[in-house]
């Protein structure tokens, strides 16, 4: 038998444009969009660890938007389904600290110029994301008066249930007692603590936990702890690179971002835990 009956089959090389993998992907767009403002080079680091975040928040909306649509035709499982590939996309969403959590000072200040006013906290996914948990504020569309996509997109994300506010009513659907100033809230404002959705999760828990609403409520439980670890995450970091320093953008800096750490989203699934 010939040697070339052992060698593989040559994949298919010649185009007549772009391959379609760069169709699909757009590899090319991607790896072009950094445009450092500095010489130091940390600066690319900094800045693709921050697009890649970017990334991930795109990923993370489109998952809760699609858990919410569901819920509202009451699809729990293709709900649950959607906020279990967003627990995967959080962790590698958090991982993206890891580039970035042992700058020094030192290093951190060597391109920090280069972000003007520039902050985490203007990004409109982030925004995004943090309204579908519950944090609705409309103060956080200011930023985006310039940019008409980014701002009808938040605009619209303001005014619409979060992905909790479905969780809620889903609950009152399914026989418990959510009062109607919780289903009938001002959704433009974020999510207050409620002793009556806490009762509906204590009887959730207090029951099978196999049952359809628990695993909504583990699942849910999940994205919440890494949550709140993304914003630890980000806190250690930006104290190890600058200490109590005031943040760019005008922000407070740590002690902006130890303000939200202490937030836990989705109250009440935390608070009915003490009474199972």
């Amino acid at each position: 038998m010939s040697q070339e009956a052992f060698e593989p089959e040559t994949p298919h090389l010649d185009f007549a444009g772009t391959t379609p993998y760069e169709d699909y992907v757009r590899a090319d767009v991607l790896t072009h969009l950094q445009h450092t403002l500095s010489d130091d080079p940390g600066e690319m680091v900094f800045l693709v660890t921050t697009q890649v975040m970017e990334l991930w928040f795109t990923v993370i909306v489109h998952e809760w938007e699609t858990a919410a649509e569901a819920l509202r035709r009451d699809d729990v499982p293709t709900a649950v389904a959607a906020l279990k590939r967003s627990v995967r996309e959080l962790e590698a969403l958090n991982a993206s600290w890891k580039p970035l959590g042992q700058l020094t000072p030192a290093q951190f200040n060597s391109y920090r110029s280069a972000l003007g006013e520039g902050s985490g906290f203007q990004s409109a996914m982030y925004r995004r994301l943090e309204f579908l948990l519950g944090e609705k504020s409309a103060s956080m569309l200011v930023p985006h008066r310039g940019a008409p996509r980014a701002y009808a997109e938040l605009e619209k994300a303001l005014h619409q249930p979060s992905l909790y506010d479905e969780v809620v009513r889903l609950l009152a659907r399914r026989g418990h007692a959510v009062p109607d100033e919780v289903l009938h809230r001002d959704v433009t404002q974020r999510h207050e603590h409620s002793d009556a959705v806490e009762a509906a999760w204590t009887a959730v828990y207090s029951g099978d936990e196999h049952a359809e609403l628990a695993r909504l409520g583990e699942a849910l439980t999940d994205v919440a702890e890494l949550v709140w670890r993304w914003r630890n995450d980000h806190l250690v970091a930006t104290r190890r690179a600058m200490g109590a320093k005031a943040g760019t953008g005008g922000s407070a800096g740590v002690a902006w971002l130890e303000k939200r750490a202490r937030k836990n989203v989705f109250p009440e699934l935390w608070t009915a835990r003490s009474h199972v």
